[in-house]
């Protein structure tokens, strides 16, 4: 049960997957379609872009904060890519908190606004930054708490699937991309992330 103050926690099952440079091929635990299409898994841009972007990210990294305008704008310019944003909270019970909030209010219809106001934040957060960040951002806690409780197992699935991926990948930290068929540790600058697409549509 989420509360005010409280965070969920529960085993993180890992993948299977190999890494040929710095491209990809999936093995039999851990799918393309499981990688670039969790139903759970929030996204922006086009629902049917011919590239998807899978992010791995935490609201607690100064890198990931940085970048998202960037990012961002290079997608809704490019209009035909979808970007799937994967919670991978790795850096304390803060960024769970953090996930666990924007996940429920993705719930409710307002992924965009709570995922938005928090990527705002500057640097380290604890959970009244969070509620405070949240709330004045037009959202309600008690609200976000009930879709939470009310989606616990969605939830808490879907940030163990997120980790899983993300250790498969090898990824030691965040940013860290999933495009097309190549993997991206660390952070893209705006031609790197452009380049990147481009090279995605090729094949």
């Amino acid at each position: 049960m989420m509360k005010r103050r409280t965070i969920l926690t529960s085993g993180l099952a890992l993948g299977t997957f190999a890494v040929c440079g710095s491209r990809l091929a999936f093995g039999q635990e851990l799918t393309k379609d499981e990688v670039f299409n969790d139903k759970d898994a929030p996204f922006l841009g086009n629902p049917k872009g011919d590239v998807t972007v899978v992010e791995f990210f935490d609201y607690q990294c100064p890198y990931c904060k940085k970048a998202h305008p960037m990012v961002k704008k290079v997608i809704e310019r490019d209009g035909n890519v979808k970007l799937v944003m994967k919670d991978w909270p790795i850096f304390g019970d803060a960024s769970i908190f953090a996930a666990q909030a924007v996940l429920g209010a993705a719930q409710i219809g307002k992924y965009e606004i709570a995922m938005g106001a928090l990527m705002k934040t500057k640097g380290k957060l604890t959970h009244d930054d969070i509620e405070s960040t949240l709330t004045a951002a037009g959202l309600h806690m008690d609200e976000i708490a009930v879709a939470v409780n009310k989606h616990v197992e969605k939830i808490s699935g879907l940030l163990d699937r997120n980790y899983a991926q993300a250790t498969a990948f090898n990824f030691a930290g965040t940013p860290a991309y999933v495009i097309g068929w190549s993997l991206y540790p660390g952070v893209l600058d705006e031609k790197g992330l452009v380049d990147a697409i481009a090279r995605a549509r090729q094949g």
